[in-house]
């Protein structure tokens, strides 16, 4: 089948509402039927963010403590418990019309931790999914997660891939809910990390696993100001 699909990636650091906004005007060009995809890519500002299942009991520090460190925080209406977006993490939204693809939940969210499993790949790393747990692992250490929401078969949010991020903010949190969950980053296997190296990378494993080309497009396309 031939889609179209658009990929905006969008540089320096982003705000975690900014983020937001950017899906919603991504959302409204696939709910047009205007395009049937839009691969947004982007690396974050310091931000937790709470997922449908909850994720505040998970948050270790207090209020005065998250404005000393700069992080800010956010309830998402995405899947999943707390996490953590800041500089160093590669974020990709993919806002797909599935009806394109496949409707099939379960085949999309793996899907998009295949993407991340192949760039790995590409890099000498053996990564693996587990049995209970969304998201990519390279032996007993999570390195990418996955948290999505769908709504008439239209995705947002989607997954984060540490490259050479702060883990120490990690600590501040039970990440994804889960108590001493040990966070890798691909900066402890590959040194020195090229980031816009990664980036490449994902992009072309989206096409290769969605099966799809995305056409290159500034942010502005976005906002209306550039058509493709």
């Amino acid at each position: 089948m031939r889609r179209k699909c658009m990929e905006v990636r969008i540089e320096g650091l982003t705000g975690y509402s900014e983020g937001l906004s950017l899906q919603k005007r991504a959302l409204e060009r696939v709910e047009s039927s205007e395009v049937d995809g839009v691969l947004i890519v982007l690396e974050h500002r310091p931000v937790f963010t709470t997922g449908r299942s909850g994720g505040m009991e998970n948050l270790l520090i207090d209020g005065d403590e998250l404005t000393r460190l700069g992080i800010e925080l956010h309830r998402a209406d995405r899947g999943g418990n707390i996490t953590y977006h800041g500089p160093g993490q590669l974020v990709a939204y993919p806002v797909f019309n599935l009806e394109k693809w496949r409707k099939d939940l379960p085949w999309y969210v793996s899907s998009l931790e295949e993407v991340v499993i192949q760039v790995l790949s590409d890099y000498g790393i053996e990564a693996v999914r587990k049995p209970k747990y969304r998201g990519v692992w390279v032996g007993e250490r999570k390195i990418a997660a996955v948290g999505i929401a769908v709504k008439r078969w239209i995705t947002t949010h989607g997954l984060s891939f540490n490259i050479e991020v702060d883990k120490s903010h990690f600590e501040l949190i039970n990440p994804c809910g889960l108590k001493g969950l040990a966070i890798s980053s691909l900066n402890n296997f590959v040194s020195p990390v090229n980031f816009s190296e990664v980036v490449d990378k994902m992009e072309e494993k989206f096409s290769l696993v969605f099966d799809t080309k995305f056409i290159k497009v500034p942010r502005g396309w976005l906002d209306g100001d550039i058509y493709a």
